[in-house]
């Protein structure tokens, strides 16, 4: 059996709000393998979202052991996440996180600028013509729909060719057509690059094409590990 490309141990994480402490995620323990999709599911505040930046070193644990690619994320300080990150992990946000000052083609390379890429243009532009977008790369985000900043944000976070690909509610602020293709590309993404994908979802569209799902509920596994429905 091959190690997991990602496992976490016994993780808790809590946050010191305005109210006090808050605690978050409670023992959370899981291992993801290579090439695998895992869907994270629950109602609202159930943690899913948490869990995942966890897993991209985005929050750090209150306890527990988190290693992806068999580093310990729990050890790394700020920059040394920040460095993994950029050269093994894509992350999709829901609400884009786009640079509006730069074009489509600038959001796409500037990860792969920064980590040296010689090719950084030419790549970010091979990346956004897979995703239907040769047409806009020159364009500024607030010239784009929802649906194509979406796509560009999808294409800047698989340019770098990551071996982990997190999405945190990648359709949540799509209509239904945008969704579906949203969904496609994060697919043929994973397919194209050999990436493993891990995303919070509430579609349950989305959620039926993973590998496995897992559902949490204030904080905790909620049920055993279940396969998605065919």
């Amino acid at each position: 059996m091959t190690d997991p490309v990602l496992s976490i141990s016994h993780a808790n994480l809590s946050l010191d709000g305005n109210a006090g402490r808050v605690d978050i995620l409670h023992d959370i323990s899981l291992e993801v393998a290579s090439g695998e999709t895992l869907g994270l599911v629950g109602p609202s505040g159930s943690g899913k979202s948490s869990l995942l930046m966890l897993m991209g070193g985005l929050e750090q644990a209150s306890s527990g052991v988190i290693t992806a690619l068999g580093q310990d994320l729990t050890a790394m300080n700020e920059d040394q996440l920040a460095l993994f990150r950029r050269d093994h992990m894509g992350v999709v946000f829901q609400s884009f996180h786009l640079i509006p000052t730069m074009t489509a083609l600038e959001n796409v390379a500037t990860p792969l600028e920064l980590a040296g890429a010689k090719d950084a243009f030419a790549r970010a532009a091979a990346e956004l013509e897979a995703v239907g977008l040769s047409n806009r790369m020159d364009h500024y985000p607030n010239q784009m729909s929802g649906g194509e900043q979406q796509r560009v944000a999808l294409a800047r976070a698989s340019a770098p060719r990551p071996k982990i690909l997190l999405a945190d509610e990648p359709t949540g602020n799509l209509d239904e057509t945008n969704g579906a293709a949203i969904i496609n590309l994060l697919f043929d993404l994973r397919d194209r690059h050999g990436a493993t994908l891990i995303l919070v979802t509430h579609a349950n569209e989305l959620a039926a094409r993973c590998d496995r799902v897992i559902r949490l509920r204030d904080g905790r596994i909620d049920s055993p590990v279940a396969k998605a429905a065919e």
